[in-house]
């Protein structure tokens, strides 16, 4: 069995390096992308998965005999939470940062000042994002190198 969960956890960081490469490429030219999101999503869900059958094994009475694993493989959880809460904060930064209020006062600029103030904010966004995605794939090699015992 403990083959079987470092299976899945060197799955979930295989999935969760694609959009942490993705997004910091995305960062760094400054070009939003679709296809980053979609697999961040399916990132967050494999790491759901992963918390899911660790829970069902813990329930089924198989343990790891190192406790570090259960934090390893559920702290993925409050990081993609963590990183969600700060990118509903990226839009108020930038906004701060040119001196306007809200939204509204966006759409009163320039077409030209509102696509790059709303660049800035996907940017800002994909960054965190992406960084979150790298810590994710970190903490859950971790995690397969702790799952002993099951």
């Amino acid at each position: 069995m403990s083959g079987t969960v470092v299976a899945l956890a060197v799955a979930v960081a295989a999935v969760n390096a694609v959009p942490a490469l993705l997004g910091g490429w995305g960062w760094y030219r400054a070009e939003p992308s679709r296809a980053f999101w979609v697999c961040l999503r399916v990132g967050q869900g494999s790491a759901v998965l992963l918390a899911v059958v660790v829970g069902a094994l813990a329930v089924a009475g198989k343990q790891a005999t190192e406790q570090l694993f259960y934090l390893y493989a559920l702290l993925p959880l409050a990081i993609a939470f963590i990183a969600e809460q700060l990118r509903l904060t990226a839009a108020q930064a930038i906004l701060d940062g040119h001196g306007l209020e809200n939204g509204r006062a966006v759409g009163q600029l320039p077409v030209s000042e509102q696509a790059a103030i709303v660049g800035a904010i996907l940017r800002r966004e994909m960054g965190i994002m992406a960084l979150s995605a790298l810590v994710v794939v970190f903490l859950v090699l971790r995690a397969a190198s702790t799952a002993h015992g099951f």
